[in-house]
């Protein structure tokens, strides 16, 4: 293979450098040069562009980093993009290595994290900066793409912030205040300068072609990396910031509000595919990269972050942080405090059967949720991080995630976005995933059909659980439809665009009186269903085997439901798992529902 000839064309000095710097030292470059800026006095030379240069070097390389809008500094300069393009593709430019970024696939409580480069979602028409960088690689593709001539690959980037940068994670984490949002401290990812200028490295010298995501191993919180780069926190909802924006730009702390949404939804993405095709392995961590970051700046200011720096102790925030947000310290101090409260005194949760929870391996745990609020998941985790000192990651809704605080309340406790990739992730990590089958409508059942159960949807849990061969634990909660007893619906189209809800429930205390009621709960945990030990990965594929699994999950769960109705005396009192005394005790509550089952 020729060695490549390479231009760099990126408008931060410092990155360009060291681009230059790192691609000189490759065994598969035989020149490389940065293109200088038009306002450095060189426009003679290129002739209008890039083109002179490219024909006077003999370049076949080139390695573009588009300049920003002026006055957003977060979406590409379109125009100045399309033009070296269509000047790359005139000079007939083998390789053209693109700079791209993670910004393309938005910031949304529907992203479901680690997003790999097919799981770009189509966003309308809105100039939305997503769009924007969107754009930006159809123009590359349109132009570069033609005819085959030169091999294109796309690097999207992660956050890269630079000392002196002018982007917007560049200028967050390098101010002495950083004006975010209440109630979210979505995971993020930073990536080193270095590590990206390697990338760029291995994608010209295996002439790759392509879409790459580029992005380091782990994450951090918002609220940690702001600690990390020195930067104190100040939040203000989204409402006053738009009404404050002129008192606030003066200091600089007033950014576009949809820049807000990159620091209010996690956006992360996989880079299994860039380890995959191209060997790649980013050597810092967005801690790492972070820590850089503060170490470049003027006197390497750390005061105020609480962090270590080179050579001293390590601190807590320099451990491991979870992908998608699980905050074990946090599920411990409420664990202490409110859910050991609301478990024992409140509802006085009744368990039986825990001891067919494995205490380590993969699992796959599928229950009832009733009561629209999702107190039951809230229950069963408290429960087994106390008990099992394990901690089970629900499947959960986006629009549980959509607003604040509770964004932050979720996400810490380990739920995540419901979906084939973050089923995979739990499963391969031999951890507890838990997943109510009939989704969201089955949280909103009408109370006078609470211990009914709907129906289990394309019967997806089966199939991630027969591709991971993961045991299935059944487990079913009496008690926890009577805390929100839906007696009523309302079908207002402006809520359910808000909530995502399937409708506004009117229960005897929501919505004026959001409290919920102290019922007596009985949770049962049913023996697993090793379906391990009875099929291979491949029967997720046989839609008769499938069918049949659910249809056993879902008998065992409605025979134990029915003999824990029928033993329960009181909605508020009393043990189920007790003797059963002689004589007819069906409760008063299964005679009306028997009574209506009659009549329907």
């Amino acid at each position: 293979m020729d060695m490549a000839r390479v231009l760099v064309i990126d408008e931060r000095d410092g990155f360009a450098e060291l681009l230059v710097e790192r691609l000189r030292e490759s065994h598969a470059v035989e020149t490389c040069q940065s293109a200088p800026h038009g306002e450095d006095g060189f426009s003679g030379l290129l002739s209008g562009g890039h083109a002179g240069l490219l024909r006077e070097q003999d370049v076949d390389t080139v390695v573009y980093s588009p300049p920003l809008v002026a006055r957003r500094r977060t979406a590409p300069d379109l125009a100045d993009a399309e033009a070296v393009f269509k000047q790359c593709a005139r000079a007939g430019v083998r390789h053209f290595v693109l700079l791209s970024s993670a910004a393309v696939y938005g910031a949304a409580h529907h992203n479901i994290g680690l997003l790999s480069e097919s799981r770009l979602l189509l966003r309308g028409n809105k100039p939305t900066l997503s769009n924007a960088w969107l754009e930006l690689e159809a123009l590359a593709a349109f132009h570069l793409d033609e005819g085959q001539r030169t091999r294109l690959v796309i690097l999207r980037a992660a956050a890269t912030p630079t000392p002196g940068g002018a982007d917007y994670f560049s200028r967050l984490l390098q101010t002495r205040v950083a004006v975010t949002l209440p109630g979210h401290d979505p995971s993020l990812q930073f990536l080193s300068p270095e590590d990206l200028a390697s990338a760029v490295c291995r994608a010209v010298e295996q002439n790759a072609g392509g879409v790459y995501n580029v992005a380091p191993d782990g994450v951090v919180p918002l609220r940690k990396a702001l600690r990390l780069a020195g930067a104190r926190r100040i939040p203000l909802p989204r409402t006053l910031q738009r009404l404050a924006r002129r008192a606030l730009a003066p200091a600089g702390l007033a950014h576009r509000i949809e820049q807000l949404e990159y620091i209010r939804y996690p956006w992360t993405i996989s880079n299994r595919k860039i380890k995959r095709e191209l060997g790649f392995k980013p050597r810092r961590s967005s801690v790492e990269a972070l820590r850089e970051l503060r170490d470049a700046q003027p006197g390497g200011r750390a005061a105020d972050s609480g962090i270590a720096r080179s050579g001293e102790a390590a601190q807590p925030e320099s451990a491991d942080f979870d992908d998608f947000g699980m905050d074990k310290q946090y599920i411990g101090a409420f664990g202490r405090t409110l859910f050991k409260f609301l478990h024992d005194r409140y509802w006085r949760v009744e368990v039986e059967g825990l001891n067919h929870v494995p205490a380590k391996g993969r699992a796959m745990l599928v229950g009832v949720h009733r009561g629209f609020m999702p107190w039951d998941a809230v229950m069963t985790l408290h429960l087994l991080a106390r008990e099992l000192g394990r901690y089970p990651r629900f499947l959960i809704h986006p629009g549980l995630i959509k607003f604040p605080f509770l964004f932050n309340f979720h996400t810490k406790l380990g739920g995540i976005v419901a979906c084939q990739e973050n089923a995979d992730y739990v499963l391969e990590r031999d951890e507890i995933l838990a997943i109510y089958p009939e989704g969201i409508r089955g949280a909103f059942s009408l109370y006078a059909d609470a211990y009914r159960l709907g129906k289990f949807g394309r019967d997806e849990f089966v199939k991630m659980a027969l591709r991971h061969q993961a045991p299935i634990i059944p487990f079913v909660t009496v008690g926890s439809a009577e805390i929100f007893p839906i007696i009523g619906k309302i079908n207002w189209e402006w809520w359910k665009r808000q909530t995502e809800w399937p409708f506004l429930p009117i229960t005897p205390t929501f919505p004026l009186l959001p409290v919920p009621l102290p019922s007596k709960w009985h949770t049962q945990f049913l023996a697993p269903i090793h379906i391990e030990q009875r099929y291979p990965p491949e029967a997720a594929n046989d839609p008769a085997t499938v069918r049949a699994i659910s249809r056993e999950v879902r008998a065992r769960m409605e025979e134990a439901i029915a003999e824990m109705l029928r033993r329960r005396k009181s909605i508020f009192s009393g043990s189920i798992f007790q003797k059963e005394p002689a004589g007819d005790e069906t409760p008063r509550y299964e005679k009306r529902m028997s009574f209506k089952e009659k009549v329907s």
